[in-house]
């Protein structure tokens, strides 16, 4: 198969518990797999500069969480929103396609629902990288977080309304332009995208019951860290350092339970794939080229951080 085939990103969708789910898809079928898993507000979009520069190696998939981008988003009533059941139904998304193992991409929301993966299927997970995908609590942000915290200590109509500032217009798009020096370089349909789907009928309860139930995911971090020290998972944290929402210091958290991890400080923002996807493209492929060669590979990481 040629680059350029391997290069064409597929759209697809599956039914999972009766709800469909869109993804993304694009590399040789039989090439080692590498699950990506967007952040809030977004989608699969949030990848759509990264699947072609990784799909002449790897099989690239990135589904829509339900609720979010064109995977389906029945209402809080009928699903349960929470970072256990987005994990659940991504183990059964993997399952239904056939993946067995796979290299993990985490940003934002995905991160807990990858790490929540990994902690139930340790045996599936090759590798981990972790873009501005928090697993620390001194990689939450304090002005940025502490909105959800209010809420999340005393869910009530006047702690929702500053939560619900994060999914409006401004909020979105200051998501993207936080941290960029050069906002030329940023297109603005990527926050269009996310403000236009944001606005569906029944998304605020939908974002409530997820932002409510972030604290779940806090929870986890020292099963997180258990996890990291008992598997010694290959680790890359590509970060944006001008990030406001999850800071720096989460990303050199992970060099105490994985020492031999690989961190990368990029002049970016929480959407760092918006300004340098070709660095982080080159940064992955280098990193999978490491662990994966031989499903696992074996090599050892580079340890340390790196500007």
């Amino acid at each position: 198969m040629s680059s350029s085939q391997q290069a064409r990103t597929h759209h697809r969708s599956i039914t999972v518990r009766g709800h469909e789910i869109f993804y993304r898809e694009a590399g040789p079928a039989d090439a080692p797999v590498l699950l990506l898993l967007h952040g809030f507000p977004t989608s699969s979009h949030m990848f759509r500069d990264l699947i072609p520069r990784l799909a002449h190696r790897y099989r690239v998939i990135a589904p829509d969480h339900i609720g979010f981008g064109r995977s389906a988003a029945p209402s809080a009533q009928d699903f349960t929103y929470t970072f256990a059941e987005l994990a659940d139904v991504t183990a059964e998304f993997t399952e239904r396609i056939g993946l067995t193992r796979f290299a993990l991409y985490v940003q934002d929301y995905g991160a807990p629902i990858g790490l929540r993966l990994a902690l139930a299927h340790p045996e599936r997970v090759t590798a981990i990288i972790t873009q501005n995908g928090n697993a620390y609590e001194e990689g939450l942000g304090t002005e940025a977080w502490a909105p959800v915290l209010a809420y999340i200590a005393d869910p009530s109509e006047k702690t929702a309304e500053p939560v619900r500032e994060i999914r409006s217009p401004e909020g979105i798009k200051w998501q993207y332009t936080h941290g960029v020096v050069d906002q030329s370089l940023l297109n603005p349909d990527a926050w269009h995208h996310d403000i236009a789907l944001m606005a569906r009928d029944g998304q605020d309860e939908i974002q409530l019951s997820l932002m409510g139930d972030y604290g779940s995911n806090i929870d986890l971090y020292p099963a997180f860290h258990a996890y990291f020290r008992d598997s010694q998972v290959p680790l890359l944290a590509v970060w944006g350092a001008h990030d406001q929402i999850f800071v720096p210091e989460g990303a050199l958290a992970f060099l105490r339970d994985l020492p031999e991890a690989e961190v990368h400080l990029l002049p970016a923002g929480h959407f760092a794939l918006e300004t340098h996807a070709a660095q982080i493209g080159g940064l992955i492929d280098g990193f999978l080229t490491n662990n994966t060669a031989s499903d696992r590979g074996g090599a050892q990481v580079g340890g340390g951080v790196q500007g």
